[in-house]
Order: structure tokens, then sequence, then C-alpha cells
């Protein structure tokens, strides 16, 4: 049963910077990409970063450019996405989304709240 399994959220003051993991396991195949996503409570749950395993090509969404970085390692099918310069309005909780095969598995979440 593939599991993926998000770590490192916490309270953080404005400006600074926060690395948040993502684990999956009970996989046979490696994922093809993995994907962060953030929501807010009442809100939809919006795309914030993605990486591809093969070749290791990144997308960004226009409020974490610059800011945000995705990256994978590829024996441990972890994934991290660092964050810097962080600002109150990217409080929400982090989810992971892994694509294997023809399948995504989503993980349960982790809160990142950024005070002023």
């Amino acid at each position: 049963q593939v599991q993926v399994v998000e770590s490192g959220g916490g309270l953080v003051q404005s400006g600074d910077s926060l690395r948040v993991s993502c684990a999956v396991s009970g996989h046979t195949f490696t994922p093809s990409r993995m994907e962060w996503f953030r929501q807010c409570p009442g809100k939809d749950r919006d795309f914030v970063a993605g990486i591809w395993w093969s070749g290791g090509s990144t997308t960004y969404a226009d409020s974490v450019k610059g800011r945000f970085t995705i990256s994978r390692v590829n024996d441990e099918s972890t994934a991290y996405l660092q964050m810097n310069n962080l600002k109150p309005e990217d409080t929400a909780v982090y989810y992971c989304r892994a694509t294997i095969g023809a399948k995504t598995y989503w993980g349960q979440g982790t809160q990142v709240t950024v005070s002023s």
C-alpha cells in the first residue's frame, strides 16, 4: 500500500525559512512526478510546485517563484520544498501528491504558519 507522508511544518516568523519533506513508501515503481499543494481554510487546494522525477525539471506557482525550491532524492523517493522569505500569506496546510503509474496519492498534509 502506497503511503505519502509529509513532515517539517511549523510556526515561523515572516522572513524565515522552512523545509518540508514528503516521503513515499510501499511502492514498486518510482514516482514519475511529485508536487506540493497548499490549502487555507475555506479555500481551494492550490498548486505550489512540482518536479519530474526523470530529469528533475520543475514548475512553480507565480506566488512562490524565487522563494520556494522543490527538489528530490532519487534513492529515497523523497521530495523537499525549501521555503525562503516566508510571508503570512504562505500560511496553509501543505500537501504532497505523488504520481506513480496512472495513479496519484495524497498525504495528510503538514501545517505551515507564518506570523507577521
